[in-house]
Protein backbone atom coordinates (compact mmCIF):
# COMPACT_ATOMS: atom_id res chain seq x y z
CA UNK A 1 0.00 0.00 0.00
CA UNK A 2 1.81 3.38 -0.90
CA UNK A 3 2.77 5.56 1.95
CA UNK A 4 0.27 8.50 1.25
CA UNK A 5 -2.60 6.27 1.45
CA UNK A 6 -1.58 4.70 4.78
CA UNK A 7 -0.73 7.93 6.12
CA UNK A 8 -4.74 9.64 5.46
CA UNK A 9 -6.52 6.38 6.66
CA UNK A 10 -3.89 5.12 9.79
CA UNK A 11 -3.23 8.05 11.51
CA UNK A 12 -6.38 9.14 12.85
CA UNK A 13 -6.15 12.81 11.44
CA UNK A 14 -8.76 15.20 12.46
CA UNK A 15 -10.17 18.22 10.58
CA UNK A 16 -7.60 20.25 11.75
CA UNK A 17 -4.51 17.71 10.29
CA UNK A 18 -3.73 16.83 13.76
CA UNK A 19 -2.53 13.00 13.58
CA UNK A 20 -2.86 10.05 16.64
CA UNK A 21 -0.34 10.42 19.11
CA UNK A 22 3.16 8.69 18.11
CA UNK A 23 2.33 9.37 14.42
CA UNK A 24 2.40 12.52 12.17
CA UNK A 25 -0.65 14.90 10.88
CA UNK A 26 -2.07 14.44 7.71
CA UNK A 27 0.43 15.44 4.86
CA UNK A 28 -2.25 18.19 4.01
CA UNK A 29 -2.51 19.62 8.10
CA UNK A 30 1.34 20.17 8.71
CA UNK A 31 3.55 21.84 6.57
CA UNK A 32 7.21 19.49 6.88
CA UNK A 33 9.24 22.53 7.90
CA UNK A 34 7.09 23.03 10.79
CA UNK A 35 6.65 19.21 11.73
CA UNK A 36 10.36 19.18 11.98
CA UNK A 37 10.28 22.06 13.67
CA UNK A 38 8.70 20.47 16.34
CA UNK A 39 10.47 17.51 16.66
CA UNK A 40 13.89 19.56 16.58
CA UNK A 41 12.08 21.55 19.67
CA UNK A 42 10.40 18.11 21.73
CA UNK A 43 13.84 16.19 21.27
CA UNK A 44 15.38 19.34 22.54
CA UNK A 45 13.19 19.54 25.60
CA UNK A 46 13.74 15.66 26.30
CA UNK A 47 17.43 16.02 26.16
CA UNK A 48 17.46 18.87 28.27
CA UNK A 49 15.02 16.90 31.00
CA UNK A 50 17.51 13.85 30.35
CA UNK A 51 20.96 15.60 31.21
CA UNK A 52 19.06 17.85 33.96
CA UNK A 53 18.22 14.63 35.58
CA UNK A 54 21.56 12.61 35.40
CA UNK A 55 22.75 15.81 36.95
CA UNK A 56 20.68 16.60 39.84
CA UNK A 57 20.47 12.58 40.47
CA UNK A 58 24.10 11.26 39.64
CA UNK A 59 26.35 14.08 40.30
CA UNK A 60 24.98 16.21 43.35
CA UNK A 61 24.46 15.08 46.70
CA UNK A 62 20.91 13.49 46.24
CA UNK A 63 23.17 10.75 44.78
CA UNK A 64 24.36 9.87 48.68
CA UNK A 65 20.58 9.51 49.24
CA UNK A 66 20.50 7.10 46.67
CA UNK A 67 23.51 5.45 46.91
CA UNK A 68 22.80 2.39 44.93
CA UNK A 69 22.86 2.70 41.13
CA UNK A 70 19.45 0.93 40.38
CA UNK A 71 18.07 3.69 42.29
CA UNK A 72 19.79 6.44 40.85
CA UNK A 73 18.92 4.69 37.36
CA UNK A 74 14.90 4.28 38.69
CA UNK A 75 14.99 8.09 39.72
CA UNK A 76 16.63 9.32 35.79
CA UNK A 77 14.07 6.73 34.07
CA UNK A 78 10.82 8.12 35.86
CA UNK A 79 12.23 11.71 35.22
CA UNK A 80 12.55 10.59 31.51
CA UNK A 81 9.40 8.94 31.24
CA UNK A 82 7.47 11.45 32.46
CA UNK A 83 9.33 14.05 29.98
CA UNK A 84 8.17 11.32 27.04
CA UNK A 85 4.99 11.44 28.28
CA UNK A 86 4.41 14.95 28.47
CA UNK A 87 6.49 15.45 24.70
CA UNK A 88 3.78 12.32 23.24
CA UNK A 89 0.95 14.50 24.94
CA UNK A 90 1.65 17.81 24.12
CA UNK A 91 0.23 19.48 20.73
CA UNK A 92 3.37 19.74 19.00
CA UNK A 93 3.60 16.01 20.00
CA UNK A 94 0.16 15.21 18.52
CA UNK A 95 0.44 16.96 15.44
CA UNK A 96 4.12 16.10 14.27
CA UNK A 97 3.72 12.77 16.07
CA UNK A 98 6.37 12.85 18.63
CA UNK A 99 8.75 10.54 17.07
CA UNK A 100 12.08 12.10 19.15
CA UNK A 101 13.94 9.06 17.54
CA UNK A 102 15.15 8.23 14.31
CA UNK A 103 14.71 4.65 14.70
CA UNK A 104 11.06 5.37 15.21
CA UNK A 105 10.92 7.35 12.22
CA UNK A 106 12.64 4.52 10.14
CA UNK A 107 10.06 1.88 11.26
CA UNK A 108 7.40 4.39 10.76
CA UNK A 109 8.73 4.98 7.35
CA UNK A 110 9.58 0.91 6.41
CA UNK A 111 5.89 0.22 8.03
CA UNK A 112 4.50 2.54 4.81
CA UNK A 113 3.26 4.57 7.38
CA UNK A 114 5.13 7.68 6.91
CA UNK A 115 6.10 9.05 4.02
CA UNK A 116 9.72 9.09 2.78
CA UNK A 117 10.18 12.65 2.00
CA UNK A 118 10.29 13.54 5.61
CA UNK A 119 12.23 11.19 6.83
CA UNK A 120 15.83 13.47 6.36
CA UNK A 121 14.13 16.27 8.02
CA UNK A 122 12.81 14.61 10.65
CA UNK A 123 15.92 12.39 11.69
CA UNK A 124 18.46 16.21 11.15
CA UNK A 125 15.76 17.78 13.73
CA UNK A 126 16.17 15.33 16.20
CA UNK A 127 19.80 15.08 16.15
CA UNK A 128 19.88 19.08 15.56
CA UNK A 129 17.33 18.99 19.00
CA UNK A 130 19.56 16.48 20.80
CA UNK A 131 22.87 18.51 20.24
CA UNK A 132 21.03 22.15 20.98
CA UNK A 133 19.06 19.97 24.32
CA UNK A 134 22.50 19.28 26.11
CA UNK A 135 24.44 22.44 25.40
CA UNK A 136 21.09 24.29 26.90
CA UNK A 137 21.76 21.80 29.55
CA UNK A 138 25.35 22.88 30.36
CA UNK A 139 24.69 26.40 29.67
CA UNK A 140 21.86 26.42 32.32
CA UNK A 141 23.90 23.94 35.22
CA UNK A 142 27.30 25.00 34.15
CA UNK A 143 30.78 22.90 33.95
CA UNK A 144 29.58 20.22 36.37
CA UNK A 145 27.59 18.70 33.25
CA UNK A 146 30.66 18.88 31.07
CA UNK A 147 32.94 17.40 33.82
CA UNK A 148 32.61 14.25 35.87
CA UNK A 149 29.13 13.10 33.83
CA UNK A 150 30.29 13.65 30.45
CA UNK A 151 26.97 15.70 29.55
CA UNK A 152 25.03 12.52 30.43
CA UNK A 153 26.46 10.31 27.82
CA UNK A 154 26.72 6.62 28.10
CA UNK A 155 28.98 3.98 27.71
CA UNK A 156 28.73 0.13 28.38
CA UNK A 157 30.44 -1.88 31.08
CA UNK A 158 33.71 -2.68 30.78
CA UNK A 159 33.25 -6.38 30.02
CA UNK A 160 30.62 -5.72 27.39
CA UNK A 161 32.43 -5.57 23.50
CA UNK A 162 30.94 -4.26 20.81
CA UNK A 163 28.82 -6.87 19.49
CA UNK A 164 27.31 -7.20 22.65
CA UNK A 165 26.22 -3.59 23.28
CA UNK A 166 24.93 -3.79 19.64
CA UNK A 167 22.80 -6.29 19.92
CA UNK A 168 21.16 -5.51 23.21
CA UNK A 169 21.01 -2.39 22.19
CA UNK A 170 18.96 -3.35 19.04
CA UNK A 171 16.79 -5.90 20.67
CA UNK A 172 15.65 -3.22 23.08
CA UNK A 173 14.77 -0.60 20.41
CA UNK A 174 13.09 -3.48 18.43
CA UNK A 175 11.10 -4.13 21.93
CA UNK A 176 9.76 -0.88 22.08
CA UNK A 177 8.97 -0.25 18.85
CA UNK A 178 7.32 -3.31 18.51
CA UNK A 179 4.98 -2.00 21.73
CA UNK A 180 4.71 1.34 19.60
CA UNK A 181 2.98 -0.11 16.27
CA UNK A 182 1.08 -2.47 18.21
CA UNK A 183 -0.51 0.43 20.09
CA UNK A 184 -0.99 2.32 16.90
CA UNK A 185 -2.27 -0.66 14.76
CA UNK A 186 -5.39 -0.41 16.67
CA UNK A 187 -7.18 2.68 17.01
CA UNK A 188 -9.17 1.52 20.78
CA UNK A 189 -5.29 0.86 21.94
CA UNK A 190 -3.56 4.49 20.78
CA UNK A 191 -4.97 6.41 23.48
CA UNK A 192 -1.84 4.58 26.04
CA UNK A 193 0.76 5.13 23.70
CA UNK A 194 1.67 8.33 25.76
CA UNK A 195 2.02 6.05 28.42
CA UNK A 196 3.14 2.87 27.09
CA UNK A 197 6.03 4.13 25.40
CA UNK A 198 7.86 5.96 27.89
CA UNK A 199 7.51 2.66 30.05
CA UNK A 200 9.03 1.01 27.75
CA UNK A 201 12.28 3.36 27.44
CA UNK A 202 12.23 3.55 31.43
CA UNK A 203 12.65 -0.43 31.72
CA UNK A 204 15.32 -0.12 29.15
CA UNK A 205 17.01 2.75 31.24
CA UNK A 206 16.92 1.16 34.00
CA UNK A 207 17.73 -2.50 32.98
CA UNK A 208 20.20 -1.66 30.57
CA UNK A 209 21.98 0.97 32.11
CA UNK A 210 24.68 -0.87 34.28
CA UNK A 211 25.04 -2.82 30.92
CA UNK A 212 24.75 -0.71 27.93
CA UNK A 213 24.11 2.61 29.22
CA UNK A 214 19.71 1.73 27.97
CA UNK A 215 20.37 4.19 25.10
CA UNK A 216 17.67 2.60 22.55
CA UNK A 217 17.62 5.63 20.37
CA UNK A 218 20.66 7.55 17.96
CA UNK A 219 19.43 11.20 19.47
CA UNK A 220 20.09 10.26 23.03
CA UNK A 221 23.91 9.64 22.66
CA UNK A 222 24.67 11.96 19.64
CA UNK A 223 23.81 15.17 21.28
CA UNK A 224 25.66 14.30 24.57
CA UNK A 225 28.77 12.26 22.75
CA UNK A 226 29.30 15.60 20.62
CA UNK A 227 29.75 17.76 23.20
CA UNK A 228 31.75 15.42 25.84
CA UNK A 229 34.13 14.93 22.67
CA UNK A 230 36.59 11.75 24.20
CA UNK A 231 37.96 9.39 22.63
CA UNK A 232 35.68 6.58 24.13
CA UNK A 233 32.70 7.80 23.00
CA UNK A 234 33.65 8.76 19.69
CA UNK A 235 34.97 4.83 19.17
CA UNK A 236 31.68 4.00 20.22
CA UNK A 237 29.08 6.42 18.66
CA UNK A 238 28.64 4.22 15.69
CA UNK A 239 27.02 1.24 17.81
CA UNK A 240 24.88 3.05 19.35
CA UNK A 241 23.76 5.34 16.40
CA UNK A 242 23.67 2.41 13.92
CA UNK A 243 21.95 -0.67 16.66
CA UNK A 244 18.62 1.01 17.27
CA UNK A 245 18.54 1.82 13.21
CA UNK A 246 18.34 -2.19 13.04
CA UNK A 247 16.23 -2.94 15.85
CA UNK A 248 13.73 -0.54 13.96
CA UNK A 249 14.07 -2.37 10.59
CA UNK A 250 14.27 -5.21 11.81
CA UNK A 251 10.37 -5.10 13.87
CA UNK A 252 9.37 -2.97 10.56
CA UNK A 253 10.35 -6.11 8.84
CA UNK A 254 8.47 -7.96 11.04
CA UNK A 255 5.48 -5.84 11.24
CA UNK A 256 5.30 -5.76 7.24
CA UNK A 257 5.42 -9.61 6.67
CA UNK A 258 2.63 -10.21 9.13
CA UNK A 259 0.75 -7.92 7.52
CA UNK A 260 0.98 -9.88 4.12
CA UNK A 261 -0.11 -13.32 6.07
CA UNK A 262 -2.26 -15.62 3.98
CA UNK A 263 -5.92 -14.31 5.19
CA UNK A 264 -5.18 -11.52 7.09
CA UNK A 265 -5.60 -8.86 4.82
CA UNK A 266 -9.21 -10.19 3.99
CA UNK A 267 -9.71 -10.03 8.22
CA UNK A 268 -8.08 -6.52 8.04
CA UNK A 269 -10.54 -5.25 5.09
CA UNK A 270 -13.48 -6.47 6.81
CA UNK A 271 -12.63 -5.29 10.07
CA UNK A 272 -12.17 -1.71 8.58
CA UNK A 273 -15.95 -1.88 6.74
CA UNK A 274 -17.19 -2.34 10.46
CA UNK A 275 -15.39 0.75 11.75
CA UNK A 276 -16.56 2.56 8.87
CA UNK A 277 -19.83 1.25 9.34
CA UNK A 278 -19.95 2.03 12.98
CA UNK A 279 -18.72 5.42 12.52
CA UNK A 280 -20.75 7.14 9.59
CA UNK A 281 -24.29 4.87 10.14
CA UNK A 282 -25.68 6.81 13.06
CA UNK A 283 -28.85 8.27 13.10
CA UNK A 284 -28.95 12.01 14.80
CA UNK A 285 -30.05 10.53 18.64
CA UNK A 286 -26.34 8.46 18.17
CA UNK A 287 -27.72 4.60 17.61
CA UNK A 288 -26.83 2.96 14.50
CA UNK A 289 -29.36 3.29 11.49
Amino acid sequence: MPAQRVTDTAYGAGSDGAGAIGQPAAPGGITARAAAAMEFALTGGVLFVLVTAVRWVMASPVSRALPAQHLQLAAVAAMVAAALAGALSSPWGRRAGGHLNPATTLALWLTGAFPGRRVLPYVVAQLAGSVVGTGLARLVWGPVVGGPMAYAAVQPAPAWPAAAVFAAEAGATAAILAVALLLTSRPGWRRWTPLAMPAATAAVIIGLGPLTGGSANPARQFGPALWADRPGYWSLLWVYLAAPLAGAAFTALVTRCRAHLPGRSVRSGRARSRGRRSETDRCADGRTC
